[in-house]
């Protein structure tokens, strides 16, 4: 593409032409960054046009999570398209641009005693678009939820660049089905988010974190235990297994450890501490965090990990990152077996997951060959109990040996026409999705 094809189409100051490669892949020959809703239609409108390709980067910490094609035509930048545009502080909902990061929107709206229930990694670089197009979440997902629960309505600019509304900008918007849906977790492949509403929530008035230290060999000892606090009356906003070696270098303790989070008013956090206390298992340690101090360490939790940046050239240092989702109970056993063939497989590996939730996280390193036979082998143990394994971080190379996603859901047809009818070019992050979607 020359630059006399884009003439007209932005000014020249927002436009880098023939952009090289990228390792994680997912670039494009032209990098063009957009300030306006109308900058995006624009491109994509031109893109359909004249049957160009575009990728879409916000804050680029997910660019190694799926796509089969190295460079598409153009990569569109939402990176400088940020802001909040309206924080309706009574009704708690606020309607943001996609290229705002997740810590500058929870510094501005914390200022008004509120907060994004969503807790991804690396929340100074991971902007509410990538966010949402991922359907991302972390450890606090058992109470709060995914990104998906959240949303309640969106701006969309289709690949034709035509502009379409889902949902509203009140919690109680409309009947029927929500559309909002069909874009969260589609990583971008139907459409750009330009504008986002989100429900809020009040900042916790007080936060409490106890972390339980279980000796070698006690999976059940946390199964049982685990299950007796969701069969209780207790509100936990985490039970999160960290394996021993995330755990050691947040505890200090190379144990399986146990991190339970309340939010709520002092004396309801206090009084559910107490009964963990109460309750522990013989030879079962634990500590409890309060405050800042508890803040402080879910701070550094969401530090793990490759963010998009931080992989390096040592092939013996590569990255990845896999999402484990199963029967919530059987986390454990997940992580587990993820442990187990670390050590099988030569990589290290350092793993957390939900016992409320089924979700859990494991990120690797390695050499690529090793990494790639991990996966393989992590995914087949993972299936056998009904499970799945994503890979949300792959060098561009290894995503060429291995399905990020794996087999092709059951209803993938519906995906595939959904795709088909609202993108029938193909333009837009092509064979990022599922199944080359």
């Amino acid at each position: 593409m020359s630059s006399q094809d884009l003439t007209g189409v932005l000014p020249a100051a927002q436009i880098q032409h023939n952009v090289e490669g990228h390792p994680l892949g997912n670039g494009g020959d032209q990098f063009i960054e957009v300030h306006s809703e109308e900058d995006i239609s624009n491109v994509l409108a031109y893109a359909h046009k004249h049957d160009k390709t575009v990728n879409v980067i916000s804050g680029g910490t997910k660019r190694g999570y799926g796509g089969a094609i190295e460079q598409a035509d153009i990569l569109v930048s939402l990176a400088k398209y940020k802001g909040i545009v309206e924080h309706s502080v009574g009704d708690l909902t606020m309607t943001v641009k996609p290229g705002t990061t997740l810590k500058e929107i929870t510094d501005e709206i914390g200022e008004k005693g509120q907060h994004i229930s969503l807790d991804p990694s690396w929340p100074e670089m991971a902007t509410i678009g990538g966010i949402i197009a991922a359907n991302d979440s972390g450890a606090k997902r058992l109470h709060y939820g995914s990104a998906r629960d959240l949303v309640i309505g969106t701006r969309i600019v289709y690949p034709n660049g035509n502009v379409i509304r889902t949902g509203g900008k009140v919690v109680k918007n409309v009947a029927g089905y929500d559309m909002n849906k069909l874009f969260v977790g589609a990583m971008g492949t139907l459409g750009i988010i330009s504008e986002i509403t989100i429900k809020l929530r009040p900042l916790p008035k007080y936060e409490g974190l106890t972390l339980l230290h279980f000796p070698e060999g006690s999976e059940q000892v946390i199964h049982d235990f685990s299950v007796s606090i969701l069969d209780s009356m207790m509100e936990p906003v985490s039970l999160e297994i960290l394996n021993p070696s995330i755990s050691e270098k947040m505890t200090g303790k190379s144990q399986y450890t146990l991190a339970i989070a309340f939010e709520d008013r002092e004396s309801a956090v206090l009084d559910q501490e107490k009964w963990v206390a109460e309750h522990l298992p013989d030879g079962v340690t634990h500590s409890v965090l309060y405050k800042e101090k508890a803040r402080q360490w879910w701070e550094r939790f969401r530090h793990f990990g490759p963010n998009g940046y931080n992989d390096v050239d040592d092939a013996a240092q590569t990255q990845a990152a896999l999402k484990i989702g199963s029967n919530n109970l059987d986390v454990i056993e997940n992580l587990k077996a993820a442990d187990r063939l670390a050590l099988d497989h030569h990589v290290a590996v350092e793993a957390h997951g939900g016992i409320g939730h089924g979700i859990s996280k494991v990120f690797i390193e390695g050499f690529p060959e090793d990494i790639v036979s991990y996966i393989k082998k992590l995914r087949t143990t993972a299936e056998e109990k009904n499970g799945y394994v994503v890979c949300t971080h792959l060098p561009f190379l290894l995503r060429d040996t291995i399905d990020v996603w794996g087999d092709k859901p059951g209803y993938f047809a519906l995906l595939e026409g959904i795709k088909r009818t609202i993108d029938p070019r193909k333009i837009l992050n092509r064979q990022r999705f599922v199944g080359g979607i």
